[in-house]
């Protein structure tokens, strides 16, 4: 394996991990905010309510994009199967 497929493994390597992270932590920001701001329009500083909403969310983020995570994971694994004997010779 030469430097120039080291290189280009680590690039898909970070670029399907920020793919498949990115829409659920979307998740967590989008609720984040929305909580923040119904907190500060009612001036309640409850940290269970900044917890509780996340952790639904991103446990409902998980259900609807489980399938397209592991298809991304499973056409990543595919493909670095398939590079391997260009890897090696």
């Amino acid at each position: 394996m030469n430097m120039d497929m080291a290189l280009d493994l680590g690039r898909q390597t970070l670029l399907t991990a920020a793919a498949v992270c990115a829409p659920i932590i979307g998740f967590a920001v989008v609720v984040g905010l929305v909580v923040a701001v119904l907190q500060a329009l009612t001036q309640v500083n409850e940290m269970a309510l900044t917890f509780a909403p996340k952790l639904l969310a991103l446990v409902l983020g998980l259900a609807l994009l489980s399938g397209w995570m592991l298809q991304k994971l499973v056409f990543f694994t595919q493909m670095i199967i398939n590079d391997l004997p260009r890897a090696a010779g």
